[in-house]
């Protein structure tokens, strides 16, 4: 009996052996399997990160280009307006001579400033005459 027993506890003892030799070996395959999965994790969150500031600085790049065209367009307008506003006061000295011109160069007649309306009135009284003189005219010929 004693030896029986002595070979159920070397039995046991290889069974205890066997059973932590098993477990630490399926502990290292788990473990490498876990490193294996952190690895291709952290290289996926990675990528994404990557692509997520690729998508960003895109953008951020897109809006830097359209800010610096927008800025362009408003030197453009500004120059512009700098230019229709000097044509303006062009025109408006060139009208304001033509009628000042008009005031003082219809024989002898000169109307009150700024009134166009005293202007219009002696054209009438011009075509008038005109008329007065072509139906004389009309008269003399026909007679």
């Amino acid at each position: 009996m004693d030896r029986s027993k002595q070979g159920d506890v070397h039995g046991l003892e290889a069974s205890l052996i066997q059973i932590i030799n098993s477990h630490h070996s399926s502990s290292l395959k788990l473990r490498e399997s876990t490193e294996k999965g952190k690895k291709d994790a952290i290289r996926s969150a990675k990528r994404v990160s990557e692509l997520l500031v690729d998508s960003v600085n895109r953008e951020v790049q897109e809006s830097f280009v359209m800010q610096k065209r927008i800025e362009m367009e408003i030197r453009a307008l500004a120059a512009s307006i700098l230019q229709f506003g000097k044509q303006t006061d062009q025109w408006l000295a060139a009208s304001h001579s033509a009628n000042t011109a008009i005031k003082f160069s219809t024989h002898g007649f000169v109307a009150s400033q700024g009134e166009i309306g005293d202007f219009e009135n002696w054209m009438k009284t011009m075509e008038f005459d005109c008329k007065s003189i072509n139906a004389a005219i009309c008269n003399i010929h026909q007679e």
